[in-house]
């Protein structure tokens, strides 16, 4: 009788260095294992299987050549099985652009105990989806990309039926900002809570995976203690990306594991979904690391995972753009070290000299991204693929061609293997809010989570375009104007639940908006808040036994009264009155920069937006401390200036003070001058420490200006060794 077993890759006891990949489930039916050295080859994965019976097997590895779809030259992910510590004699990740069961040849078995181990030979993101032994030598295995297919499930020993994975009052999936925002406040307001998460960490886009730090004014009008909650798990990461420890992956997890209605489900992907006429009754969710799926049930579903996958499978109503879209980014971080550095060369990456992309100070950040025009589902693997192609072929010019020079101490430190995506699917609520709304400024009755980002949409950057027009991988952002950030655009309740399947929540970049409007909800901090809504917006569905509408229609008073409350408050089942500890009155804040605007200063102020600037400048307010609603970058490359004018009420000396907030990316030497009676007087400003003045300002000097007759201040980023800072400029009477 012949004899078949399947090994799931991600099983493995020792996983090496190699990492468990899940991005692409469903597109091509499970997680694999990722060999993302950096051109180093990872550690072995190893494991030992027990087959059942000795003999000759046929081997199978299910992989691919992740360059072949380019016709690339080279095979960047080759690697070895080896059988008892001997390499098979075929090499895998070799051939074939799609994903498919590659031959391995046969092997004698002389004892049912085996060892295997992938072996990688590059570093370069090689990819193991899983193993099959058979003696059956005209078998050849489906190559069927359904998420957890029977016949595997079959071969794996797994039951026919899912296990129990519970009964809860809200299953939310997806655990980046708007999952944990509304599976902590549901929680805390008394329900039961099951939190789904495909990957081993919490924070999505905000992990230490994705490395993108949380943006958003949050605890403003109309309810000031919105935005506590996210307060608590809010990274303070310093540049994005940062370090893996600044984006607080463990607080993440410590505070939703300390909440006791709150079951939290890491590694598990929710994969299918069953309903009960226009209602969600249960959700499947495979185990990444065991295969073992689970049923949650639920009376209430949240889909939190910002390419809706849930609502998708639900047959919720939703919008798709399947071109003209943002794209996905994937970050990276090079370092100069104490001693020569070598990278091998790469003929499969993208061929680029230095003038074919940004020269990244230290940190290739958001806007490496790709896939504008790709489908924003099925095409995923192919942007995050690309965009790898990408950050290595510009490494390889910098470390090969025309920087090597610059960079013989320079070591590639970082490149995320998780995509973050901006931009997939929309699902619609009773309200479709759009670009239109907030400009100006339509008023609903149930506006409840400020957005206090721009309208921020991405666009590929021509300059860098020309040269791969097919798919361009670096992008520009263009503002459009219209929100106002100090008060915020409050997005109303009706966009955070399903027109037409009636126990679906939404939070996150999947809410209801059009594609225009999406450009400022999609923010992290922004997210997190309408999970905050949602968690105790299902509260009131659990107490009063209703849908997400009939909060609006007939409790929506109620939850107001919960969105009053601090987010520390608590209570033990939905029926209790809110229980307030101590701590938890923490004194609303306001969104960082006000505190310091214009109007409050003293003299002649001039902002950043009566400024007039020449080159490709970049909105910033992560940096807290500065005048108005925003400051604006440069970077070194490009001409770049920034001129501030005014006029003074009557002729006489004046001081003059420019404004910055440090950074450790900032320029040391920006060149700042100041146009005067006197001429034109330029000095250095160091603007990687911090300003000595209040309100974050530098004196340059007293000057004397004639009244009615423009003086000016000028930033410019000739010769500098940084980013340069434009914020504000203070004029005040010296006399």
């Amino acid at each position: 009788m012949a004899e078949t077993t399947l090994i799931e890759a991600e099983s493995f006891k020792d996983r090496g260095g190699w990492e468990v990949d899940t991005q692409f489930i469903h597109s091509m039916g499970s997680p694999y294992l990722l060999a993302h050295g950096l051109g180093q080859p990872v550690k072995d994965a190893t494991t030992t299987i027990t087959l059942p019976k000795v003999g000759a097997y046929k081997v199978f590895v299910r992989t691919k050549d992740w360059v072949a779809r380019w016709k690339a030259a080279g095979a960047p992910g080759k690697f070895q099985l080896l059988v008892n510590g001997k390499a098979l004699p075929e090499t895998f990740g070799t051939q074939n652009a799609e994903w498919f069961w590659q031959p391995g040849g046969s092997v004698e078995i002389t004892d049912t105990k085996v060892n295997l181990a992938l072996h990688d030979l590059t570093g370069f993101d090689g990819r193991c989806d899983a193993i099959l032994f058979t003696t059956d030598q005209a078998f050849a295995p489906p190559n069927d990309n359904a998420p957890m297919a029977a016949w595997r499930r079959q071969l794996l020993g797994l039951p026919e039926q899912p296990v129990d994975g519970g009964s809860y009052d809200l299953v939310v999936i997806g655990g980046g900002y708007g999952g944990l925002g509304a599976a902590i406040a549901a929680a805390r307001m008394g329900c039961k809570v099951a939190l789904i998460q495909e990957r081993p960490v919490l924070g999505g886009n905000g992990s230490s995976e994705v490395r993108v730090w949380a943006m958003g004014g949050i605890r403003m009008q109309p309810y000031p203690h919105v935005g506590d909650i996210i307060e608590e798990i809010s990274d303070k990461a310093k540049k994005s990306p940062g370090t893996a420890e600044e984006f607080c992956d463990d607080k993440k997890e410590a505070v939703v594991k300390a909440e006791k209605n709150l079951a939290l489900f890491l590694n598990t992907h929710a994969y299918a979904v069953e309903k009960g006429g226009t209602r969600i009754k249960a959700v499947l969710g495979l185990n990444t690391m065991t295969s073992e799926v689970k049923r949650f049930t639920g009376a209430l579903f949240a889909d939190c995972t910002g390419h809706a996958s849930i609502g998708a499978l639900a047959g919720a109503e939703l919008t798709i753009k399947e071109d003209g879209h943002m794209g996905m980014s994937n970050m990276w971080r090079w370092t100069q070290t104490d001693t020569p550095q070598t990278f091998p060369e790469v003929p499969w990456a993208l061929d680029m000299d230095m003038a074919d992309f940004p020269y990244p100070n230290r940190n290739g950040e958001w806007f490496w991204e790709t896939g504008f025009n790709k489908h924003p589902i099925n095409d995923l693997e192919y942007m995050r693929d690309w965009n790898l192609r990408a950050v290595f072929g510009a490494f390889n010019a910098m470390k090969n061609k025309g920087g090597k020079e610059k960079h013989v101490n320079a070591k590639i430190e970082w490149v995320a293997y998780v995509g973050g995506t901006r931009e997939s699917r929309q699902l619609l609520g009773d309200v479709v809010l759009t670009r239109d709304d907030m400009v100006n400024k339509q008023s609903f009755p149930d506006a409840c989570v400020p957005t206090t980002w721009g309208i921020d949409l991405h666009y590929p950057k021509e300059q860098y375009a020309k040269k791969f027009p097919e798919d361009p991988f670096i992008s520009r952002a263009e503002f459009g104007k219209g929100i106002d950030k100090k008060v915020g655009y409050p997005v109303p309740y009706r966009c955070f639940y399903s027109k037409n399947i009636e126990n679906l929540f939404m939070a996150g970049r999947n809410i209801s908006v059009t594609h225009e409007a999406l450009g400022t909800v999609r923010v992290m901090k922004t997210g997190g808040m309408m999970g905050e809504v949602v968690g105790k917006a299902a509260s009131l569905c659990t107490k009063h036994k209703c849908t997400p509408r009939a909060v609006y229609t007939s409790h929506f008073d109620e939850l107001k009264d919960l969105l009053k409350l601090p987010g520390k408050a608590r209570r033990v089942t939905v029926n209790d009155t809110p229980d307030l500890p101590p701590d938890s009155v923490v004194p609303a804040s306001i969104p960082a920069g006000t505190e310091a605007g214009a109007t409050k200063l003293p003299g002649i102020v001039i902002d950043d937006r009566q400024a007039k600037f020449e080159g490709d400048w970049h909105e910033g307010e992560s940096l807290s401390g500065y005048v108005g609603d925003r400051y604006l970058y440069h970077g070194k490359s490009g001409k770049g200036s920034a001129r501030f004018e005014f006029k003074v009420p009557k002729t006489g000396k004046y001081e003059v003070r420019v404004a910055h907030q440090p950074h450790e990316n900032r320029a040391t030497n920006t060149p700042v001058t100041v146009v005067s009676r006197d001429g034109s007087k330029t000095q250095k400003v160091n603007q990687r420490v911090k300003a000595p003045l209040p309100g974050g300002f530098v004196s340059l000097g007293v000057f004397t200006f004639d009244a009615e007759k423009t003086g000016a201040v000028i930033i410019s980023n000739e010769g500098v060794d940084g980013n340069v800072h434009a914020d504000a400029v203070q004029v005040l009477p010296a006399e």
